[in-house]
């Protein structure tokens, strides 16, 4: 086992390669038009030429060659897999059988499982290959990709810049060409805001479409896993195999006459960055001239600010037991109690005010049996209305309301005139977790300092096939980014 802390210039031709996404690499093996070994060499070299970007923790390199010679094999006997071959980043998050999974603490920077995560299985059973584990926000606590033991995660598109969190890693490597798509967890945002930020496609499933099992929880209510990845093809690729869903994949449509989309300025517009709203504003505007129906919808007078205080008191109140239960029930080698005095000073003393049940700000019984039982409900009834009452599709909104803010800025930064810290990176997409719906982040243009923009669009409870073939749609109409420089 080794880090990919070596630098080595990548090889010539390698451009073309390190490009592909999961689908097209894929089709790639099959047809033999390239090797898995040839492919995983490649971004094994293009790890290494951006290991400044700290987007990984561990990469085994000898493991990931091995797995793609038996690729190889695999296919010379006839393997149709639909992932044969295809390296695919893992949060580490995830457990995975033979290679040391750290969940981005100090304390289990020597633990390797014994089983893989559920969604990290199904990756495998379709061929897939573990390339390595992506760095992540300490315990996924956090949204800018500061992690204490194991670095700070830099944004491809400008390295002194943030790349979001949790799953930072994840969407720097994306990002960055290192691996096709990466997995991810998200409780308040943590797929979306990194996707956001970092300038790939990121998918938050319905809750419960996705299997949890094997991967570090901070909220059972809240907490979805997912993928990032540079195409909207690629994360329903990855969807249908992740769900063993068989059925007929998506229209293949490519219009959007007929499709009617909501959006709500009063909640979703209230600080935002002004760059940020010019493009969401064009990208509406480009909505409505490809023949969608786009409807300007209110939901209330205190809708943000009740999702907000809710989803954050699902996620303090339900961290500590989420996380002892888990280190237990998968023979992590540690508690909760030592994983909370080794954290870093900052993340130490806000679990002391809302983690721990004698902080002064942690949620007592009675209103945590409220938020379950009234709040909670009656967040689902008022975005459920959005599908049903206004007749809308999807919603739409800024996946964050700003670009990347400096890494230099720390937890505080300025986002139009006013000051904010780190948790308001996930205000607009914190919403769509408390409700437990599905939402993808795609990126829609390019700040004048070539830092990422996100255009998030929600569908309603259990519409997943249907919000990607609609994505999928949407995503034409603005194309790829160009590869960070």
């Amino acid at each position: 086992m080794q880090d990919n802390e070596n630098s080595v210039g990548a090889a010539s031709g390698d451009d073309g390669i390190v490009e592909l996404g999961v689908a097209a690499a894929a089709a790639a093996i099959r047809n033999g038009e390239i090797t898995s070994e040839a492919y995983a060499s490649a971004l094994l070299r293009r790890a290494r030429k951006h290991a400044d970007l700290k987007s990984f923790i561990t990469i085994d390199e000898s493991a990931v060659l091995t797995a793609a010679a038996e690729a190889d094999k695999a296919r010379a006997a006839g393997s149709t897999a639909p992932l044969l071959g295809v390296p695919i980043g893992i949060k580490d998050s995830y457990a995975t059988a033979g290679l040391r999974t750290t969940l981005g603490v100090g304390n289990l920077e020597d633990f390797v499982p014994q089983q893989d995560a559920d969604v990290v299985g199904a990756l495998k059973n379709a061929g897939g290959i573990v390339f390595g584990k992506n760095n992540l926000v300490e315990m996924s606590f956090g949204l800018t990709g500061h992690n204490s033991p194991y670095g700070q995660v830099k944004n491809p598109y400008g390295h002194d810049h943030v790349p979001g969190g949790s799953s930072s890693g994840s969407g720097a490597a994306v990002a960055a060409r290192i691996v096709p798509a990466s997995t991810g967890g998200d409780t308040v945002g943590s797929i979306r805001v990194p996707a956001s930020l970092s300038g790939v496609v990121g998918y938050k499933p319905t809750n419960g479409r996705w299997p949890g099992g094997g991967v570090a929880p901070i909220s059972h209510t809240l907490d979805t896993t997912g993928i990032l990845t540079r195409s909207v093809e690629d994360a329903a690729l990855l969807d249908q195999i992740v769900t063993r869903n068989t059925s007929a994949p998506g229209s293949r449509r490519s219009d959007l006459r007929g499709v009617r989309f909501a959006h709500a300025p009063r909640q979703y517009m209230k600080v935002v960055d002004p760059e940020t709203a010019v493009h969401f504003t064009a990208a509406l505007e480009r909505l409505r001239d490809a023949g969608a129906d786009i409807v300007e919808i209110d939901l209330g007078e205190s809708f943000m600010e009740t999702a907000n205080l809710l989803t954050w008191n699902f996620f303090f109140r339900e961290m500590r037991e989420a996380v002892g239960q888990f280190v237990a029930d998968n023979d992590f080698p540690v508690t909760f109690d030592e994983i909370y005095n080794d954290v870093k000073p900052q993340l130490k003393e806000i679990w002391s005010q809302v983690v721990v049940p004698d902080g002064p700000g942690y949620l007592s019984d009675e209103g945590y049996q409220s938020a379950l039982t009234t709040e909670r409900p009656q967040l689902q009834r008022r975005l459920g209305q959005v599908f049903t009452h206004h007749a809308a599709d999807a919603l739409l909104f800024p996946t964050t309301p700003s670009p990347a803010p400096l890494i230099e800025h720390g937890s505080t930064f300025t986002i139009a005139g006013h000051q904010v810290d780190d948790r308001f990176l996930a205000y607009n997409t914190i919403p769509t977790s408390g409700a437990g719906l599905p939402g993808i982040s795609i990126p829609i243009g390019l700040s004048t300092n070539g830092l990422p923009i996100g255009l998030e669009i929600d569908a309603a409870h259990g519409a997943d096939s249907s919000l990607l073939d609609v994505t999928r749609r949407v995503e034409a109409l603005f194309g790829a980014l160009p590869a960070p420089a």
